[in-house]
């Protein structure tokens, strides 16, 4: 009896999870989710880039959600709000 080829392919990932083998723009980065319109454990809908364009020293990168996790959250912290709700860049 002939056993089935194994797959070995991560099914377990989300496709949004994956970086691209080609090279791409930022701009291509930038309309790429990861998670798009699905209920979270609240049941809200929400929707997940895969990466999230900053710009630094006029310089734009795209920061891939999974990969660049702890680099995202660092310009998260950098951010901050004055009395009008306004968001000014430290």
């Amino acid at each position: 009896m002939n056993k089935p080829k194994e797959d070995t392919t991560h099914r377990a990932t989300n496709p949004g999870d994956r970086i691209a083998d080609e090279p791409q723009t930022i701009e291509e980065k930038s309309q790429q989710l990861a998670v798009d319109d699905v209920p979270d454990i609240t049941g809200d809908r929400i929707t997940v880039p895969t990466y999230f364009v900053v710009e630094e020293d006029g310089e734009k990168k795209a920061l891939h959600h999974v990969k660049d996790a702890e680099e995202i959250s660092d310009v998260i912290r950098q951010a901050r709000v004055d009395e009008n709700g306004n968001r000014i860049w430290s």
